[in-house]
């Protein structure tokens, strides 16, 4: 037995904030978890502190799957984005204390690589169209193979997944959240004639990807994934909300543009009639946000019976304690497709020092036991919370729309 003694939360803000969990056993390693979920930090960090860690205090560390059921079935009110963030922190945590106990970097006790190194792609964004395909040849002069395309609309004062900084893109901006404008018809204009641009200058040896951020109607989607089929996207990510799954029905009707979703998923529920009907290609559920490696592993094998791969979100309100837990599922798991790779900051690095390295256009999580990150707390101490919302979306006229 590998008895857990004490457990805390360290919130930090490196420039964005992170909720970490430490667990620490009796006369063994210590793990992490990451539990950061974005805007809404502190919910999940008081469902830790005020009601999971009473309940881990003298449980066996290497019991990973009886403590997840513990924590999921033994809890009435399941699931949700607060909870399942909760139980996918303690879970990275006693993978990371299994990790250290063997002496294997985690992908090992996953069943080894499936592969050499993880496939990730980078984000190229401009306020024009030109700005984004020099962006984006910088990216392939980096090493990428698979870069995503977002520009300014035309119109419009800002267009999500466009940043101030080109590498650097944080849309958790303010105090309080900041009002946007969005016009479905002016984007609809704009992004063929993006891809057709980023084709002529990029050719056809690198991938292009594009984010809807669930903005559009399932008619609306399938007219721009038709759109879009003469320059063979990789994927075309989150087009519709997905709370209604049959939605993806319509859009399979017409367009063979494969399609990506699951960023904001937390359970393989919310994916049950899209990997089931195979209504997408990609399952973007991540590690953090759909209760830990556990969890996701059961989702990437219901999506291999049905050939669907993953495509692990990996933006920067991902702490690197998700980055490399998500590398190490990737490298082991038999349907990998792709990894989203947002680089974090020099502070937010010096935080959690890590050993997942990047070279010509994918990652390989390291050799270190468990997960390979550490979390320097006397930094994470000089970066006090700082709260931040992320945006909010109105249409022209005024009304209220998906973000």
């Amino acid at each position: 037995m590998l008895e857990i003694k004490s457990a805390r939360v360290v919130v930090t803000c490196p420039g964005r904030n992170f909720v970490t969990l430490k667990i620490e056993t009796a006369d063994g390693p210590t793990g992490l978890g990451d539990a950061t979920l974005n805007g809404r930090e502190l919910a999940v960090a008081s469902y830790l502190s005020d009601h999971v860690i009473p309940c881990l205090i003298g449980r066996d560390a290497h019991r990973i799957e009886d403590i997840w059921q513990y924590l999921y079935r033994g809890a009435y009110w399941r699931r949700g984005p607060v909870t399942m963030s909760a139980i996918a922190a303690v879970d990275m945590a006693l993978w990371d204390i299994k990790g250290k106990a063997a002496g294997l970097p985690l992908y090992q006790l996953l069943g080894g690589a499936s592969r050499e190194r993880v496939m990730v792609y980078g984000h190229a964004n401009g306020t024009t169209i030109g700005d984004t395909i020099d962006r984006a040849l910088e990216y392939r002069d980096q090493g990428y193979k698979a870069i995503r395309l977002q520009c300014g609309v035309p119109g419009l004062p800002a267009t999500y997944g466009v940043s101030k900084d080109k590498y650097f893109y944080e849309p958790a901006d303010a105090d309080l959240p900041t009002e946007t404008v969005w016009s479905t018809e002016k984007y609809l204009r704009v992004v063929p004639e993006l891809f057709a641009a980023a084709r002529e200058k990029l050719g056809w040896d690198v991938h292009l990807l594009h984010d809807v951020h669930h903005r559009l109607t399932p008619i609306e989607a399938a007219r721009l994934g038709k759109d879009l089929e003469p320059y063979r996207p990789f994927w075309l990510e989150d087009a519709v909300p997905a709370d209604n799954q049959e939605s993806f029905r319509l859009i399979r009707q017409h367009t063979t543009t494969p399609l990506a979703v699951g960023e904001v998923f937390n359970s393989i529920w919310d994916a049950k009639t899209l990997i089931q009907e195979q209504l997408i290609d990609y399952i973007r559920a991540t590690v953090v946000h759909a209760g830990g490696i556990t969890h996701l592993r059961r989702i990437a094998a219901f999506a291999d019976m049905h050939n669907v791969r993953t495509g692990c979100h990996g933006a920067t309100d991902l702490s690197p304690v998700t980055m490399a837990a998500a590398l190490h599922f990737d490298l082991s798991v038999p349907n990998f497709g792709i990894q989203e790779y947002m680089r974090h900051t020099d502070e937010t690095d010096a935080v959690f020092p890590h050993a997942y390295r990047f070279a010509d256009g994918a990652m390989h999580p390291g050799e270190a036991p468990g997960l390979g990150v550490e979390l320097d707390e006397e930094r994470a101490a000089r970066h006090p919370y700082k709260r931040a919302y992320l945006p909010v979306n109105r249409l022209e006229d005024g009304t209220m729309h998906d973000w």
